[in-house]
């Protein structure tokens, strides 16, 4: 596979990151401590590069209805300015990857997959398009995607947008996106973010990306702002329980079984690729009264679990981890793991296969962490 490199790979080797391969781009593992970073943005702030994720333009008379087409959520609902979380699958259910999409006008939305799966969710895309007036246009190679979590966020960015456009972001949703000047740029401002904390993600143009980077750090340092790495962004997604895409979700898995049910709108008049398959998995009570579901494991001892160890109760494996390690700000090991539906419920003590010694852990309900407002 061809590495792939951000437009602010430099600024992360000055800032002396270690790297490590993401979904075939060399991004910033960690620049001095992953516990400092996870900490950082739990008590101040972080600044992400995302620059790996992907954006694709969805324009046209058509766009909604073929979003409703497109994705398992009702995207034709979703008011102007405002963001959903969903999912893009096969048709037999399986997920290609979940995504987030912003409806920027009537007919404009911008629909951001996985960094892995930013090709083929184009791809997708483009062929599911085929009977609509709508445009699909992948910009993923030109667009960086900055984020800024952290209970500092909001002050860090007010700094570096017109005093007239205040209210602009401090107004924000969750789950909306804005049209604001930073940095003496006008760039779309979303507040979403996969930390569990407040938090924004800021699209922006390759040549503008360096100098938007910089100035963030540099006007940060007032509020404990520091660079993070993917490290620091697993651990924070974990403890708020949010699944990642090829640990937690997968083509061979579905909807029901990742708790993910809510965010498939059988109800919706439309058809839409995998409904019949999703209908028939809800039916048959997939991930509610059959096979396995996601769960949240709490180790009750000191040693964390590792995706792929196996779950046990008795002694006899029930279920596989995703994705686990010790909680930086909890103080215990969490993990995500899939489970025998009949092992499944909050309170159900469980063992961790941990390389041969069974660990104990109990399920526990997801997330892990949740901020105060």
């Amino acid at each position: 596979m061809t590495e792939k490199f951000t437009a602010l790979y430099d600024e992360h080797k000055k800032a002396g990151a270690s790297f490590t391969d993401f979904g075939g781009w060399q991004m910033p593992l960690k620049y001095e401590s992953e516990l400092a970073e996870h900490h950082a943005v739990r008590n101040a702030a972080g600044l992400f590069d995302l620059s790996h994720m992907g954006e694709v333009w969805v324009t046209g008379p058509d766009a909604a209805a073929f979003l409703d087409y497109a994705l398992a959520g009702k995207l034709s609902a979703v008011a102007v300015g405002k963001a959903k979380y969903s999912l893009i699958c096969q048709e037999d259910g399986g997920i290609i990857d979940d995504l987030i999409s912003y409806r920027r006008a009537e007919d404009k939305y911008l629909v951001v997959p996985n960094a892995g799966n930013a090709a083929v969710v184009a791809a997708a895309l483009a062929e599911r398009a085929a009977n609509f007036d709508v445009t699909v246009e992948d910009v993923s190679a030109e667009t960086s995607l900055i984020a800024v979590q952290g209970p500092n966020a909001e002050a860090i960015l007010l700094t570096l947008v017109p005093a007239d456009q205040h209210s602009l972001v401090t107004e924000l949703k969750y789950y909306a996106a804005v049209e604001v000047g930073i940095n003496g740029l006008d760039l779309l401002l979303a507040r979403t973010g996969y930390t569990g904390e407040d938090g924004f993600e800021i699209y922006v143009p390759n040549g503008q990306a360096s100098g938007l980077w910089d100035a963030l750090l540099e006007t940060g340092k007032g509020h404990g702002l520091i660079p993070a790495g993917l490290a620091s962004r697993d651990s924070l997604r974990l403890e708020a329980g949010m699944p990642l895409y090829g640990n937690e979700l997968s083509r061979e898995g579905n909807p029901y079984a990742a708790g993910l049910g809510p965010v498939v709108s059988l109800a919706k008049e439309s058809d839409f690729v995998g409904k019949a398959a999703l209908a028939e998995l809800k039916a048959a009570g997939a991930g509610s009264t059959t096979g396995r579901r996601l769960v949240g494991l709490k180790g009750l001892g000191r040693r964390a679990g590792r995706a792929h160890y196996p779950v046990l109760k008795d002694g006899n494996v029930v279920g596989e981890v995703t994705s686990g390690q010790p909680s930086p700000t909890l103080g215990y090991p969490v993990a995500m793991a899939y489970v025998d539906v009949e092992h499944s419920e909050v309170g159900t003590a469980l063992d961790i296969d941990l390389r041969g010694k069974a660990e104990p852990f109990e399920v526990v309900a997801l997330p892990f962490y949740k901020r105060q407002k």
